[in-house]
């Protein structure tokens, strides 16, 4: 039998069996399906949440002032600990697995105002770098720079919503804006963000202003002194750099401020990397566990499979024997028997990809909540799908193939004519 003849006879045998070939196709394609979508609602769960962490700062630490819990050099458990200015040379210097250490400092009681409108916004001064750390973006002007900060200039970067509060729709770089009765020349206005977490407010309700300025005009107020800040933003120079970089923060300002550089209290640190890594490990799971779940029904759908085969070729049984008497070698019967549930499997999972590809898209173009970026399939995913898909058809295919291939002519013609 020519191979022509041999995948005609596939196809012929097949519709002759439609509605057996087609439930057995839908429970492979359902597993194809189940393994794409399961898998692309964990990825796109994961990059969702990736998103709208980098809203508040791209591989950041924020080092907050505490109470100490332990006892060290002779001092007492319980002392409120403050950062000051000179830390940040220290930890510039020594903390070298750490590319930004940075001090922010801010009001929440300063009386904002222009000529068309007056309202209430926290105020924050830190360094220009804290643009890029904190991801804020620039849709108009420029945020704060070096030469602001040395010359310790009057400038205000502001955030989207307090633009509008404050200038409405009108142009607001160049403009003056009265921060208690101090005018500030408007630089820049933030682009608007949907921001997921904050430590003091959102960004788009802030006036960010140089660190030289804030600490000039607005000073840490009383039991505070005028060399204090609120908190210390880092950022190591990697990701992997990231638990030797906070060991680093955590030995240096313990020795500056006297105190366990073990006692966590007097040293809190909210570690968005961490935090971020554990949310990547929880969906992961999830990821994994659903893709097995659609593993599974694959696997179940090749179980259809070979049982189809297997009544196959119980019921063609007289046919095999009267080929094989005729001459059909038995590598023959195998090759057809074979090609069949190849085929089967391959169609329908070929079939099975393009639907749940098919899917992805079309929800992909409905709007997404912010958590969600939508269903994004990988390349590891296809992979995986046709790796078990072919898996599946070889083994589903092969028994049954090897049994129909195994058959006696004479003992086939008896059992069919017996019955």
């Amino acid at each position: 039998m020519s191979f022509r003849d041999l995948i005609q006879d596939v196809f012929r045998t097949l519709w002759a069996h439609r509605v057996r070939t087609m439930l057995t196709m839908f429970g492979i394609a359902w597993g194809v399906v189940s393994i794409v979508l399961m898998t692309a609602a964990g990825e796109g769960l994961r990059v969702g949440q990736a998103r709208q962490a980098e809203t508040l700062g791209r591989d950041l630490m924020i080092v907050f002032h505490g109470r100490t819990s332990l006892q060290a050099g002779g001092t007492r458990a319980g002392r409120l600990v403050h950062w000051v200015d000179s830390d940040i040379a220290h930890l510039q210097s020594e903390a070298a697995d750490c590319q930004y250490t940075i001090p922010e400092l801010e009001q929440n009681t300063v009386r904002s105002h222009t000529a068309y409108n007056a309202a209430a916004f926290t105020v924050t001064g830190s360094m220009p770098e804290f643009g890029e750390i904190r991801s804020l973006g620039v849709s108009e002007g420029r945020f704060y720079n070096s030469d602001d900060m040395a010359e310790t200039r009057r400038v205000a970067f502001l955030g989207s919503d307090a633009k509008k509060q404050l200038f409405g729709g009108r142009p607001a770089v160049d403009q003056l804006v009265y921060l208690n009765d101090i005018p500030f020349t408007v630089v820049g206005v933030m682009s608007s963000k949907k921001q997921d977490s904050s430590y003091d407010g959102w960004d788009v309700n802030k006036i960010f202003i140089p660190y030289s300025s804030m600490r000039r005009d607005f000073p840490d107020k009383p039991p505070a002194t005028s060399e204090t800040f609120d908190q210390l933003l880092v950022v190591p120079r990697s990701v992997e750099q990231h638990e030797a970089c906070k060991g680093e923060v955590r030995r240096v300002l313990a020795r500056l401020h006297n105190y366990d550089p073990k006692d966590k209290e007097a040293c809190p640190i909210w570690d968005t990397i961490q935090e971020a890594k554990a949310f990547r490990t929880m969906t992961d799971g999830m990821k994994y566990f659903l893709g097995a779940v659609g593993v599974v029904t694959l696997f179940l759908g090749g179980l259809g499979v070979m049982n189809v085969m297997l009544v196959a070729v119980r019921e063609r049984t007289r046919e095999i024997g009267v080929r094989k008497a005729m001459g059909a070698p038995a590598n023959s019967i195998l090759r057809q028997f074979f090609l069949e549930a190849l085929t089967v499997a391959m169609v329908s999972g070929g079939t099975g990809l393009l639907i749940a590809f098919s899917i992805c898209w079309l929800v992909d173009l409905l709007p997404m909540p912010d958590f969600f970026a939508g269903l994004l399939p990988t390349w590891q995913t296809g992979v995986l799908a046709l790796a078990v898909l072919g898996t599946i058809a070889i083994l589903s295919a092969l028994y049954p193939a090897r049994r129909a291939a195994a058959i006696d002519p004479i003992e086939a013609l008896r059992h069919e004519a017996g019955g």
